[in-house]
């Protein structure tokens, strides 16, 4: 146990504490790279050893100057997930709420993404996990076709809707 004591020091030595000043301007950088949520700064601004209040008057500057927008910030995350990742939007609306978002900017994130694209992104993924289900038997390839499209945060009932007229 005692060996573990000298790494503690060695991690705490290494942690260096910036000044409010030195975190805004790293904290611009870090902001101007991407598009970034509040929280995200937050977490980082703690981990650079500031105190709270010295982060939320860094976060109120970084607002004032157009460097975090909470808007801005949801609809890139959301449009982003859907067209590359794939994401449906229950699972952005999940990942925008972990990432403390407010629910007028998923609202307006969610609104960004087309019906019509929505739409032709599940029919992809249904003809993409069709080729790769082996299963004969119609209800196992339609569950298997719902669980993973499902996972991908995209609605049961839409899916269910895809899958029938796909059918019929």
């Amino acid at each position: 146990m005692g060996f573990r004591q000298p790494q503690l020091i060695l991690e705490q030595a290494k942690k260096i504490t910036l000044s409010p000043r030195q975190a805004l301007l790293k904290a611009e950088k870090y902001c101007a790279y991407q598009e970034r949520c509040q929280q995200e700064v937050r977490d980082k601004l703690y981990e650079w050893g500031l105190y709270s209040n010295d982060i939320e008057n860094i976060i109120a500057q970084l607002i004032l100057d157009n460097f975090l927008n909470e808007e801005r910030f949801a609809k890139a995350f959301a449009g982003g997930k859907f067209r590359i990742k794939k994401w449906g939007r229950v699972k952005i609306k999940f990942e925008l709420k972990k990432r403390k978002i407010s629910e007028y900017c998923i609202k307006k994130a969610i609104q960004e993404i087309k019906e019509d694209d929505y739409i032709e992104t599940i029919k992809i993924l249904i003809e993409k996990k069709a080729k790769d289900i082996k299963d004969v038997n119609l209800r196992i390839r339609n569950y298997k076709m719902v669980k993973y499209i499902a996972s991908k945060g995209f609605e049961q009932d839409l899916i269910f809707d895809l899958l029938k007229q796909n059918t019929d």
